[in-house]
């Protein structure tokens, strides 16, 4: 029986030397060292001996186990180092290849449109104004020539904060700001700014915008110099082959007003899907400034006079970039956002 034992154990250590990887020191364990490996059941049968030879052979398979134990936990450490280095030559890196350029963001489309126009209009004379963004309803409407209840506040689906405080639904409350800041001198002023509206998102409209407001108040400001100010900004912006119109509308704080188109940028007038087929494109809405807006800012009408205009950031955006859904701006998608350097 002793003789069976020298035998096993020079066989497992044979078979434990020639073990290279995890997965076969694992089976190699489970044949000879497991709960019905040979040696383990070799101890085991000390039992079914006779009494006078249980002692010595029992020893012996308790220290033929115990080696064949060191030498399984010896040969599991090499094992896990020469895997350690494996992984390590694997993952090495060759610090003679040129380094990888890291990944860097990117101003964002309505950012970068916004630079654009702030370029533009500082050019002309205008500084930049900002105002804020949760505004009370008496900026917001009634100081615009909207007071309550007047039917003009239906053309902005309003978020409430409570009766007497609002999101602001455009930049214009910024014209009270600015005036009431710089009375009583002139004004060229641009004001920039998200605005928010309670309404359905399309592709054409957002809950949350961006929009540049326009003001210049002076002396014997007319509708000449809106004209010759927005014939300067879209040629500036869209290229200097482009022709506006001036269309007859209406807005609250301003008299008159006029829609400005610009002569399609895809078709140069001809007519496309872009335009509608009409042949032109609105960038903006504008006019004289009320005289009653004029007033509530501290200018008297009968001195002064000026001009204002309003434009969506992400409209002028789109049409640059012939862009047709304005939920690309605010989805974070970045294959979107990755193509605007």
């Amino acid at each position: 029986m002793t003789a069976d034992l020298h035998e096993l154990e020079q066989r497992a250590s044979a078979e434990l030397a020639q073990v290279s990887d995890l997965q076969a020191l694992e089976q190699w364990r489970l044949r000879y060292l497991g709960k019905k490996g040979e040696v383990t059941l070799a101890v085991r049968s000390v039992g079914q001996l006779p009494p006078a030879e249980r002692p010595a052979y029992g020893k012996l398979a308790n220290e033929v186990k115990g080696r064949l134990e060191a030498a399984y936990e010896a040969r599991l450490e090499v094992l896990k180092q020469e895997e350690v280095e494996r992984a390590l030559r694997a993952a090495a890196v060759d610090v003679t290849l040129p380094g990888r350029r890291p990944a860097v963001g990117r101003l964002h489309p309505s950012t970068q449109t916004l630079r654009e126009i702030y370029h533009i209009f500082t050019q002309m004379g205008f500084q930049i104004y900002r105002s804020r963004e949760v505004e009370t309803d008496e900026y917001n409407f009634e100081l615009l020539n909207m007071p309550p209840h007047h039917p003009a506040r239906d053309m902005w689906d309003t978020f409430y904060i409570n009766k007497d405080v609002v999101m602001r639904t455009h930049t214009s409350p910024g014209q009270i700001h600015v005036m009431r800041a710089y009375y009583p001198e002139p004004i060229r002023a641009i004001l920039p700014g998200k605005c928010y509206r309670y309404e359905q998102v399309t592709v054409r409209s957002e809950h949350m915008f961006h929009q540049v407001e326009g003001l210049a108040v002076g002396k014997h400001i007319t509708m000449a110099d809106l004209k010759g100010t927005m014939i300067h900004f879209a040629r500036q912006m869209f290229g200097p082959e482009r022709k506006l119109r001036f269309r007859c509308s209406h807005f609250p704080f301003t008299e008159p007003s006029v829609e400005v188109d610009m002569d399609c940028i895809l078709c140069g007038g001809k007519g496309c899907s872009l335009c509608k087929h009409t042949g032109w494109l609105e960038i903006a809405g504008a006019g004289m400034v009320h005289p009653v807006v004029l007033r509530n800012g501290g200018y008297d009408p009968n001195e002064w006079s000026g001009f204002a205009f309003g434009m969506g950031i992400e409209r002028i955006a789109m049409l640059k970039n012939h862009i047709e859904d304005i939920r690309y701006f605010f989805s974070n998608d970045l294959r979107f956002l990755g193509q605007f350097h």
